[in-house]
């Protein structure tokens, strides 16, 4: 049976795709519930900072320490290096990463931080990076950072 949160961070990943940018999903659970939902939108805001888990976290608005405490952050591929400190920052225990062949962040760091990392290996979210990183590599690259 497929996660349902993956299957909607896949959502993301897919809208954010059909709008022309990056197919990258995210979306923030706390008590079994949707709180948050997001797609990288770096290029349909020219933003520098919109990655998926960022604009995730920015669509569920302000909450409790308590509540991030209790939260997963769902993801299709493994959180950069922004997107991980502020897993760290607000102390999310958990990240769900649908890949991380596509792109690997600091996932040894956020393990010695205590974060539980669930890596999926989904073979939806690689061929979705897949596609998009053959047909893309430049705008691949700058969203990495290369």
């Amino acid at each position: 049976m497929k996660d349902p949160f993956m299957q909607a961070a896949l959502e993301e990943a897919r809208k954010g795709r059909r709008e022309g940018g990056i197919p990258i999903g995210s979306v923030l659970v706390i008590d079994g519930r949707i709180v948050g939902r997001g797609h990288n939108q770096r290029v349909q805001k020219g933003s520098c900072v919109l990655h998926a888990e960022m604009d995730c976290l920015e669509n569920a608005g302000r909450l409790k320490a308590s509540d991030y405490r209790r939260a997963t952050l769902y993801s299709t591929l493994s959180p950069c290096d922004m997107c991980s400190g502020t897993v760290l920052l607000y102390g999310i225990p958990k990240v769900v990463v649908g890949e991380n062949l596509s792109f690997q962040g600091p996932e040894a760091y956020v393990r010695s931080r205590g974060v539980e990392l669930d890596i999926r290996d989904d073979a939806e979210c690689k061929q979705l990076m897949q596609d998009f990183i053959a047909q893309q590599p430049a705008l691949w690259n700058e969203d990495i950072g290369e």
